[in-house]
């Protein structure tokens, strides 16, 4: 009895190992759109498929065309393949790997280590397309996550669990911006961060990687890259496989996850590129008819829950600064902040590059913020703004003509605008300045005691590039000051 129950577990094993694989064949090959023919059984949408000669070649299921042919879309370079071809249908999604080791590590979009490190053993492997948190699993608290960076602590709060947008044309400090927030979060944050490059290039890959290990905050970090020169079906997806990493950390370690995405216009992009490699009519501008609901697909998954939280940082390059463009109006509505970056402060020296008065967050009211800070915020803006319609008379007829309390409001306003610069850690070996971190309580406190004309006697220069406003008393004398002073030399000769 025993030794025919063995033979035939044997027999079953061995009609496990044998049976046939459900494959295809190549019949036509665009770039990187693949069709491939299926007689028996066609895959679902979205499976992964593996050919070329040693089935090193990764295509994704896009659309089926009828009974027994199947468009896809390249993950991987189309070189070498061939019509004819057989085609092994794996039977799942592109997966992602997650679980503890991950952390620490650097990876591309199919879960491959692109660290130099030895590769990863122990880990489970999920799919890289799930569904958003239902409503009634979402947390609906509100608090206040800290940068460390005075201008959006005060002007633009961020949300813990929320998601932020640092908008802005080419060069004017997307980028660095978003790394001096991984240098200041990731020191006092005790979650796990996640930074997706979407259509990053190598050099920044690599940098990041240096600064983040030499910080020593590399222990708590996971990073996944898509690059530029890799193909849109890669750029498009490798979103999905970080956002799966993410999803691990804050449903089954219950941590809070800060997620950083470096571009969010590149995943845009590449969806317009797959979109019209399929033969879709664009919309406008180019656009894929489809972006509103791809988008949405990966934003709606950034949620906080009750278990954990992901806090989402996202950089989107605008087009030519236009921000009617399609994609920024698209992705501004799934936003908590949105952060603008100027080129005209950039070009004036105002580092960080912020305009306060086009930048907003839904945090920044009184029952959230608190009343002091909200009526300060309101006091910096509307000062802010008078000083921007001032400057057309003052560019036409000079300060002369300004009335003494015009005057002040352009006194106060720059030199807020000078007190809301900051050195940064990431920008040291370039500017030779120290970087500063900023407390909220130290922010307000400075703008309140500018808003008072307390450092009117001060050259604006004393308040550029400092962290709290206390450093202003160390760099100068006030104006008065150093006028006695002269006086008093002048009087004794």
């Amino acid at each position: 009895m025993t030794d025919l129950h063995i033979s035939v577990k044997k027999a079953e094993e061995i009609t496990v190992e044998t049976a046939p694989l459900n494959t295809g064949t190549v019949i036509s090959i665009r770039g990187s759109v693949v069709d491939v023919r299926f007689d028996h059984q066609l895959p679902p949408i979205r499976t992964l498929l593996h050919t070329g000669t040693k089935k090193q070649i990764a295509i994704e299921v896009f659309s089926q065309l009828d009974a027994h042919r199947i468009r896809c879309i390249a993950l991987t370079p189309t070189q070498g393949l061939a019509r004819g071809m057989l085609v092994e249908d794996t039977g799942k999604p592109l997966q992602a790997p997650v679980g503890k080791e991950i952390l620490s590590r650097m990876f591309d979009v199919f879960g491959n280590t692109i660290d130099q490190k030895a590769p990863l053993k122990e880990v489970q492997w999920r799919s890289v397309h799930n569904e958003p948190p239902a409503l009634e699993r979402r947390s609906t608290k509100t608090q206040v996550f800290e940068t460390g960076i005075k201008v959006i602590d005060v002007l633009m709060p961020l949300e813990r669990g929320g998601k932020a947008g640092l908008f802005g044309g080419a060069g004017v400090g997307k980028t660095v911006l978003l790394t001096e927030m991984i240098h200041n979060m990731v020191g006092q944050h005790a979650g796990v961060s996640i930074f997706c490059g979407i259509g990053e290039r190598c050099r920044e890959g690599e940098e990041l990687y240096r600064e983040m290990r030499d910080a020593g905050v590399l222990d708590n970090m996971v990073m996944m890259f898509g690059q530029m020169n890799e193909p849109p079906g890669a750029r498009f997806r490798v979103g999905h496989a970080a956002l799966t990493m993410a999803e691990y950390f804050r449903d089954d370690e219950h941590r809070d996850v800060l997620l950083l995405v470096d571009n969010i216009f590149r995943f845009i992009q590449a969806g317009m590129e797959v979109s019209g490699l399929m033969g879709q009519m664009p919309a406008r501008l180019g656009y894929q008819p489809t972006m509103g609901t791809e988008l949405s697909q990966l934003e709606e998954r950034i949620a906080n829950t009750g278990s954990g939280a992901i806090t989402s940082i996202q950089a989107v390059y605008v087009p030519a600064d236009d921000f009617t463009d399609p994609a920024a109006v698209h992705t501004f509505s799934h936003l908590s902040a949105s952060i603008v970056l100027s080129r005209k402060r950039a070009s004036e020296g105002l580092y960080p590059a912020i305009d306060p008065l086009q930048s907003s967050s839904k945090m920044a009211t009184p029952s959230i913020i608190g009343r002091r800070h909200y009526d300060l915020a309101q006091d910096i803006r509307r000062t802010l703004a008078q000083y921007t319609e001032l400057k057309d008379i003052i560019a036409m007829l000079g300060m002369e003509q300004l009335s003494p309390e015009d005057h002040k409001v352009v006194g106060r306003a720059r030199r807020l605008e000078r007190f809301l610069t900051q050195p940064f850690f990431t920008t040291e070996q370039f500017t030779g300045m120290s970087g500063k971190l900023v407390s909220l309580d130290d922010a307000l406190d400075g703008c309140e005691r500018i808003l008072k004309d307390e450092f009117e006697d001060y050259p604006e220069s004393a308040l550029y590039m400092i962290g709290a406003i206390d450093e202003a008393h160390k760099k100068h004398k006030p104006l008065g000051a150093k006028e006695n002073q002269h006086a008093t030399s002048v009087h004794d000769a």
